[in-house]
C-alpha cells in the first residue's frame, strides 16, 4: 500500500469510526416496509374495483342485449342508464383524483393563510358537485328522441359520446380556471390580511 493509498484509507476510517448509527434506523426501515405494503394493498383494492366495474358493465350489457344476425342490439334505454351511471362515476371519480394531486399547490397558495385555502377548497368542491349534477341532470333522457331508434343507433350513440366528452370538458374548464383563479385569490386574502394586520396599530394610536 502506497502513502497516498493509506492516507486516503486512514481519513476514510475515520470519518467511518466518527459515525454513530442512527437510533430509529430499524424503526425507519420497519415503517418504510410497512409503507410500501400498504401502498402495494390499495394498489391491488383499486385494481380489483376496476376489474369488478369492468365485469358489472360487462354483465349488464350481455344480460340486457340480444345478438341477431351478427348485430348486437341494445335497447336504447339501457346505453342510456349506462351513460349516466358512467357520468356519475366520473364526476366522482376524477374530482378527488385531481385534487389529490394539487393539494400541494393549493397548501403553497394559501401558506400565509391555510384555514382560508381549506375553507376555499371545500367550497369549490361543492360547486363542481353542484355543477356536475346539474350537467348530468340536464343531459339525461327520459323518453326516446325522435331521430332515436329501438335499439342503440348512431344518432344515439354521437349524443352519448357527446354527454361524456361534455362532463370532461366542463371538469377541465373548472379545474383550469382554479389553477388560474387560485394564486389570484389567495394574493387578495393575503393583502387583506396584511392591511388588516397595519390598521390595528394605526387605530390603537
Amino acid at each position: 500500500m502506497t502513502t497516498l493509498e493509506r492516507r486516503l484509507h486512514d481519513a476514510l476510517m475515520a470519518d467511518a469510526i466518527a459515525t454513530e448509527p442512527s437510533p430509529d434506523l430499524f424503526a425507519r426501515v420497519r415503517g418504510s416496509i410497512a409503507d410500501d405494503r400498504r401502498r402495494r394493498a390499495r394498489l391491488r383494492a383499486r385494481i380489483g374495483v376496476v376489474v369488478l366495474l369492468i365485469g358489472a358493465l360487462i354483465s349488464v350489457i350481455y344480460g340486457t342485449s340480444t345478438y341477431e344476425q351478427g348485430r348486437l342490439l341494445m335497447e336504447w334505454w339501457v346505453l342510456e342508464a349506462i351513460t349516466t351511471v358512467v357520468l356519475i362515476g366520473l364526476a366522482l371519480w376524477l374530482g378527488p383524483f385531481i385534487k389529490r394531486f394539487g393539494r400541494a399547490y393549493a397548501a403553497d397558495v394559501f401558506k400565509a393563510n391555510p384555514a382560508t385555502g381549506k375553507s376555499f377548497i371545500l367550497l369549490a368542491d361543492i360547486v363542481y358537485y353542484l355543477i356536475f349534477g346539474a350537467y348530468i341532470l340536464f343531459s339525461v333522457r327520459f323518453q326516446q328522441e325522435r331521430e332515436w331508434t329501438d335499439t342503440v343507433g348512431a344518432a344515439q350513440l354521437q349524443w352519448e359520446v357527446g354527454r361524456l366528452g361534455g362532463i370532461l370538458l366542463i371538469i377541465g374548464v373548472l379545474h383550469g380556471a382554479n389553477i388560474i383563479l387560485m394564486p389570484v385569490i389567495g394574493r387578495l386574502f393575503s393583502l387583506n390580511r396584511r392591511l388588516d394586520a397595519e390598521q390595528i396599530p394605526a387605530g390603537d394610536e
